[in-house]
């Protein structure tokens, strides 16, 4: 934090360095290079394609006018914008098995909506980002639900009866806080600033000039909604076809994308399209190395054991028995930055007091999940995700993503509490 927000130095650098440096403190010297490479490999496998194709339609799609006429839409539709981001990311990021698979998708058009409103960019962001992960992290089957219900032998029914009434208001307190920033953003902005961002976006729009029609809605949609029939196809059914299999697969889903706006943006000439594909290509490897520190930094924290350890202290303190989960998991997730492995960790260290709290075990995994929200910051791949494809510094990421999710864990958990004392 002190490195990337204050000093100014590169996300990837920081994280590197802070890599090394941890794993020499822990005595591991030899382990944290291999922690570090396994880190990096682990993430740029999982995401090198999908940040690449992502990049590549939402820049298409912007040229071609295709984003401004979804937004239209989405306008034309909803008295609410915002709100209809916020739901779909909600909707769709547990059907998908990935939060950041929804952010991905939809993030063009969320800076397409902020230019036609005049919102923000920060809030619109953080709206749909904070819906996808409300829903990821309590919705079963979601990834990080699922896991702990086989471990901790949960009802599958009530689970995700409780898990969806709790996600409901949290997302909601994610919009809320989202909107709540876009008015604060607005007012702290002065004219000239305002007037300066007016300038660059017509620059941009001059850039890519063209005279070509606008697309119609088909070829508009195809690229972002065919990838999404894809997937849906794939995880709606336990034993797909394999060809099913194979177009359903996210990496595949997104390269169809990818031909289906490069076909939507013929009209551009092949030598705009080809600049603009090269732009959106460079533009994703910025991204991927700082996704890449990431995963660095959370495999050597790994290695250390500090997760663990800071469970079994919470463990130790006599607090009431609702809160040992939710700290076990937050200081899990704080640690290490993923929110799948910290529910693949912590219900392992709270299996052997399950007795002793005596607490429903779809209330155990309800405050676990709670605690996955807090705190994501540096050494969570969707840190860099959220800022680097907003376009946001380190500091707005901090003031959005990670206070945004922090307030929604913390209403996450009070929900649950709620529901233990009134209907346990």
């Amino acid at each position: 934090m002190l490195l990337t927000a204050r000093l100014r130095l590169h996300p990837f650098l920081s994280l590197i360095l802070v890599s090394v440096f941890t794993g020499i403190l822990a005595g591991e010297p030899l382990g944290t290079v291999e922690a570090i490479t396994k880190g990096l490999g682990s993430v740029f496998s999982r995401f090198a394609i999908i940040i690449t194709c992502g990049s590549v339609i939402g820049l298409l799609l912007q040229s071609t006018g295709g984003m401004s006429l979804i937004a239209s839409d989405i306008i034309r539709f909803s008295r609410n914008p915002l709100l209809a981001l916020n739901l779909l990311g909600f909707l769709l990021s547990v059907p998908l098995m990935c939060y950041i698979l929804a952010y991905v998708i939809f993030i063009p058009i969320a800076k397409e909506l902020a230019a036609r409103l005049d919102n923000p960019s920060i809030s619109t962001a953080t709206a749909l980002a904070l819906g996808a992960v409300a829903s990821f992290n309590l919705v079963y089957p979601s990834p990080v639900v699922i896991s702990a219900a086989g471990e901790l032998s949960a009802r599958i029914d009530r689970l995700f009866i409780l898990g969806f009434l709790v996600a409901v208001p949290v997302s909601i307190t994610g919009y809320l806080y989202a909107r709540w920033l876009g008015e604060t953003e607005l007012r702290s902005i002065s004219n000239k600033v305002n007037e300066k961002r007016a300038e660059i976006r017509r620059k941009n729009i001059e850039v890519y000039k063209s005279t070509a029609e606008k697309p119609r809605r088909l070829e508009a949609y195809s690229p972002i909604f065919f990838p999404l029939i894809f997937i849906f196809f794939k995880t709606g059914f336990e034993h797909s076809y394999p060809m099913l299999a194979f177009l359903g697969d996210p990496n595949i889903a997104f390269l169809t994308g990818v031909i289906l706006s490069i076909f939507s943006g013929r009209r551009l000439g092949s030598s705009v399209l080809r600049e603009l594909i090269e732009k959106a290509v460079r533009r994703s490897g910025v991204v991927l190395l700082d996704l890449c520190g990431g995963g660095a930094l959370g495999a050597t924290l790994a290695i250390t054991g500090a997760g663990e350890a800071l469970g079994q202290l919470f463990l130790q303190f006599s607090l009431p028995h609702i809160l040992i989960p939710f700290l076990v998991a937050a200081a899990l997730q704080t640690v290490q930055g993923s929110r799948v492995v910290t529910m693949l960790i912590a219900p392992s260290l709270i299996l052997p007091l399950a007795p002793q709290l005596g607490l429903p075990p779809e209330i155990l995994i309800l405050s676990m999940a709670s605690g996955t929200f807090v705190v994501s910051h540096v050494n969570d791949p969707f840190f860099w995700i959220f800022g680097e494809l907003a376009d946001l510094e380190p500091s707005e990421v901090f003031r959005s993503n990670t206070f945004g999710n922090a307030l929604m864990g913390i209403a996450s958990f009070l929900l649950v509490s709620a529901t233990y004392f009134l209907f346990y």
